[in-house]
């Protein structure tokens, strides 16, 4: 093991509850032990998700955040005795890895409650209202501590709570620590004056307008917060630890506006100051534990960093409030190991926090100490399977239903939270499967059927594997994806596939006997139709090193083109970006986080944006545009990057013997490649 990590595996404590490494897997929605958006139950994907975890030596394993009220069936936690003594049975089982468990509890979501169209409906419809109610109740879900806009929809504002309402959550949040005891749980953690949820909402000024003893004061809007740990400890005594899900800095300059890196800006929520006094003050209150970022859903980049955002981007913040308690910190958001450790060894901070990570590869920690750094299989930030609320202008969430009731999956990692679904099973019969093209949905493929016994071969026309993974990968700040890209490379050779460079298939004929699959994905969609479309520069041509000039139109405002317009102004150039919808990365499968710090970085640096605007004409030295009225804009520019979607290019038909994997098969993201991939790969 590298020297320089060897603070992540020193014992700490928190309370009297010694942890035997400073690991600290935080809680994501979907790793949760008593389900999630579902009839409260012991859940065994999330069980067997958890128990992996610490198998693999992470020291506290916080699973996902767990409703004290579920806002799909309206249930209280406390209620579900049998699901108790479920946990009570499994514990002995997770204590043997020796790592400890703490369950993170919620008083759930209030405005940021993320709500999609069927809920605009089930509220805004007076009689799905009432019959909606039993399973659904929009009106309590949402309730917040002052009426306030949803980040999500204009349509289902949030009432203000009652105050009983609030001692009910106080009760429930005792009653069912109360019980995570007796099942042998070594902690809680109060979820969370963080991120904007409810019980931030109640601290943060922009959102707190209350007049009685909720609101006001510095001591009146964290009283909830204050309120809950205390009946925790009266329930279960001093000596058994709480920890508190805590944002530093709000980060945060009004409702659905958020502050990037470095911007100067005006904070209407925590600021520094308040959050010096808080920290102090919610020590005071009785809480063991900080487990910090920054952010709110108003600045969700910062509690769920993209790939845009900077690498320990929430650490200088975490380090400072330590200074100002008595009590363990734990520092999350986009963490790397090494300098994690160096904080940790110098005292600035106790604990790593890290999530995503583990959804990508369950086994990471044990190959840090191994010194097999190469195997770990990376997680790029895309959110594409974990977390993908997509939300664009006049559509709240636009996400597939499956998605919203299964989170937590993983982009490059089929097998994630899907273990019934996706597990490697030995073949019956040992085969020669030829794959033709070898990028990422090739070697997947590749990968899968060798570990099921097959003997699977890779055609790839180019002299490098990767396919459109290279220019997909290749902006400056994509340091993840070329990593994913390494990985996949490393295991096709450590994994001894045999692999045809510099061959390219054009018929299948040779093959006849043999299962085929075509990962040969896609073309680029060029305007042909648009005079002058010769002139431009093809996205993915841009992305594999032509040059372009230095005012840049970008036409396209998806997230590729959205990408490339910030990767241009990265380097200094000029980028226009001309999007014929009204709004930018308007698709499904882009979570808020990523889409709304392009969308504001693009604001904030005053990069010309032109939506509902369609190309007409290529000139030498401008383009000519048309809105959506029908006027004509005429923008100078000195290059154009065509960046309009691409088509799927099978080399051939899906048949019983033929399968299509990736973008050949049909245009989609990662995921949609990996898992296809993978599936694939499976039935043969």
């Amino acid at each position: 093991m590298d020297k320089q990590l060897e603070a992540l595996f020193t014992p700490w404590k928190i309370g009297n509850c010694e942890i035997k490494n400073r690991f600290v897997l935080t809680s994501m929605g979907g790793t949760d032990l008593f389900g999630w958006m579902e009839v409260n139950h012991f859940d065994k994907e999330g069980a067997n998700f958890i128990l992996e975890v610490a198998k693999n030596n992470c020291g506290l394993v916080l699973p996902g955040c767990q409703p004290v009220y579920n806002p799909m069936l309206g249930q209280w936690l406390d209620k579900n005795d049998k699901m108790y003594k479920d946990l009570a049975k499994w514990m002995p089982e997770f204590h043997k890895t020796g790592a400890k468990l703490f369950v993170q509890l919620t008083a759930g979501f209030g405005r940021s409650f993320t709500v999609s169209e069927m809920m605009e409906g089930l509220y805004t419809n007076p009689v799905l209202n009432v019959v909606s109610k039993p399973f659904m109740n929009l009106d309590k879900i949402t309730a917040s501590a002052s009426p306030s806009p949803n980040r999500w929809s204009d349509k289902i504002p949030s009432r203000e709570m009652t105050k009983a309402e609030i001692q009910r959550f106080i009760d429930s949040f005792a009653e069912s620590s109360r019980k995570l005891k007796e099942a042998g749980v070594d902690g809680v953690e109060v979820h969370a004056v963080h991120e904007g949820y409810l019980l931030d909402q109640f601290t943060l000024k922009y959102v707190n307008q209350r007049t009685d003893e909720y609101g006001g004061s510095f001591e009146n809007r964290y009283r909830f917060a204050a309120e809950i740990v205390k009946a925790i400890k009266k329930a279960c005594g001093d000596d058994f630890p709480v920890s508190l899900r805590y944002s530093v800095v709000s980060k945060t300059k009004g409702f659905r506006q958020g502050a990037l890196p470095g911007e100067d800006y005006v904070e209407v929520g925590r600021d520094m100051e308040e959050s010096e006094k808080a920290a102090k003050y919610l020590q005071d209150a009785g809480y063991d534990m900080l487990n910090c970022d920054n952010g709110t859903y108003d600045a969700w980049y910062w509690a769920h960093p993209p790939i845009y955002m900077p690498e320990n981007c929430n650490l200088a913040d975490v380090e400072h409030i330590r200074q100002f308690v008595d009590i363990p910190v734990v520092c999350a958001g986009r963490m790397d190991p090494r300098v994690a450790a160096k904080s940790i060894e110098e005292g600035k901070i106790d604990g790593a926090g890290f999530a995503r990570q583990f959804l990508a590869d369950r086994e990471w920690i044990n190959k840090l100490m191994e010194g097999r750094e190469d195997d770990i299989r990376p997680c790029i930030l895309c959110h594409s399977g974990c977390f993908n609320m997509c939300h664009y202008n006049g559509v709240p969430n636009d996400q597939e239903l499956s998605d919203s009731m299964h989170l937590a999956r993983c982009a490059v990692n089929a097998e994630t939270m899907q273990t019934t679904k996706h597990f490697i099973k030995p073949a019956k019969a040992r085969k020669r499967v030829i794959i033709i093209g070898g990028g990422i949905g090739g070697m997947e493929a590749a990968r899968v059927l060798k570990l099921r016994g097959h003997e699977p071969v890779i055609y790839e026309k180019s002299d490098v594997l990767g396919g459109t993974f290279i220019p997909a990968s290749a902006e400056s700040y994509k340091g993840k994806l070329r990593d994913l890209l390494t990985w996949y490379r490393r295991q096709m050779k450590e994994m001894g596939i045999e692999i045809h460079l510099n061959e390219e298939i054009r018929s299948l004929s040779r093959f006849e006997n043999n299962e085929v699959i075509v990962a040969t994905g896609s073309t680029a969609r060029l305007l042909r139709r648009v005079p002058g479309f010769e002139k431009m520069v093809e996205a993915c041509e841009f992305l594999n090193g032509k040059e372009v000039g230095e005012t840049v139109a970008v036409i396209g405002g998806g997230l590729t083109g959205s990408e490339i317009a910030y990767e241009l102004a990265l380097k200094g150039k000029k980028p226009i970006i001309v999007e014929m919808k009204d709004d930018l990365v308007s698709q499904k499968g882009v979570c808020l986080a990523n889409s709304s710090y392009l969308r504001e970085w693009f604001e904030l640096n005053k990069v010309p944006v032109y939506l509902e605007t369609t190309l007409k004409e290529v000139k030498d030295g401008s383009i000519v545009c048309t809105r959506k009225d029908g006027s004509e804009v005429e923008i100078a520019c000195d290059s154009v990057i065509s960046s309009a979607g691409y088509i799927p290019a099978p080399l051939a038909e899906e048949s019983k013997h033929v399968h299509l994997v990736g973008d050949c098969r049909g245009i989609g993201n990662l995921r949609s490649v990996i898992w296809r991939a993978y599936e694939v790969a499976m039935k043969i």
